[in-house]
């Protein structure tokens, strides 16, 4: 009876194995999701360097659900596509085709925890409807790190063409040399309102890369800047680094918005009004700094901890 059992189920079970081979369909396939493999057939040209793509690692793990491994992770289930012989339209997310909000919408089905930090929908690009795709290429970046579509600098200066035109200047951060990218200042996908310049929120302000505890993105390079200190440069604090300096590029040395430095500390100093630093108003110029003479138009050679001091209210150690 038992040998009787055994051969009969040594037919049965190969059975059992054609028939869900030749009929029955599994849980993936049955929702629309037949796998990489066939992609591959039809768009060998983008799956050759597909491997080198970091979206890649969703197939190379092995771990992830079908709604989010390789091609159908972001274009949605290919049954209806290859069944129908190709075409956009049996795409189920063709992004050629999705409005800017659509875009990012995919976008963060995976990356919303990178982007976690970001103020992505409110941010300055999306309500200008720049998604991800305007910046990013993902079947054919130009630079491998974060799938840019071409050199920052170039993708940046597309939109921002006042900005390509100040980094040409004499004095500027030399963003075209390479030595600093727009993202080391910038978030392009958007930060949350800082405390300094809140009168003045201008666009590349707001996308403007928070440092340490909401601190200007300047003082991540210019950390002897940075203080606490014991006498403090009132408009360094409140009104930040760009009252008196271009971020970009200047006409003057030192990235200043004026050419001569006394005229640009008179802007404050003209005796109007004061900062009520101890019991001396330090906006009023005492008679002997006439400057009518040469050596007291430049503040800076005696005053010359300007952004701030430890040890002296004049700022002059």
């Amino acid at each position: 009876m038992a040998r009787a059992l055994r051969s009969a189920a040594s037919i049965f079970v190969p059975a059992l194995c054609f028939a869900a081979a030749a009929g029955a369909q599994t849980p993936a396939a049955a929702s629309g999701y037949i796998g990489n493999n066939v992609c591959r057939d039809c768009h060998a040209e983008i799956w050759e360097s597909f491997y080198k793509n970091p979206h890649y690692k969703s197939v190379a793990s092995a771990k992830e659900p079908p709604e989010r491994t390789g091609c159908e992770g972001c274009h949605g289930g290919a049954k209806q596509h290859v069944e129908s012989g190709g075409g956009a339209d049996t795409i189920p997310r063709a992004f050629s085709v999705l409005n800017p909000q659509q875009v990012i919408a995919a976008c963060l089905g995976c990356h919303v925890r990178d982007l976690s930090r970001a103020n992505i929908r409110r941010s300055e690009h999306t309500l200008n409807d720049v998604a991800c795709t305007s910046c990013h290429s993902i079947h054919s970046p130009a630079t491998p790190k974060y799938l840019l579509a071409k050199k920052q600098s170039e993708l940046c200066y597309a939109c921002h063409a006042d900005v390509r035109a100040q980094f040409e200047m004499p004095s500027k951060h030399r963003v075209n040399e390479g030595v600093v990218q727009c993202t080391d200042c910038h978030n392009p996908h958007g930060s949350f309102a800082a405390t300094w310049r809140m009168g003045d929120r201008p666009a590349l302000v707001e996308q403007a890369r928070d440092n340490l505890n909401n601190e200007e993105p300047c003082l991540k390079c210019h950390a002897d800047k940075r203080g606490p200190f014991v006498y403090e440069h009132p408009p360094v604090r409140v009104e930040g680094c760009e009252t008196c300096h271009f971020p970009h590029g200047s006409t003057n040395t030192r990235l200043l918005r004026r050419p001569v430095v006394f005229t640009l500390c008179l802007q404050c100093h003209n005796g109007v009004g004061g900062f009520g630093i101890r019991n001396t108003n330090v906006t009023r110029l005492s008679p002997t700094h006439n400057l009518l003479d040469p050596k007291y138009r430049n503040c800076t050679t005696c005053h010359v901890r300007v952004h701030g001091s430890n040890s002296d209210v004049y700022f002059l150690r």
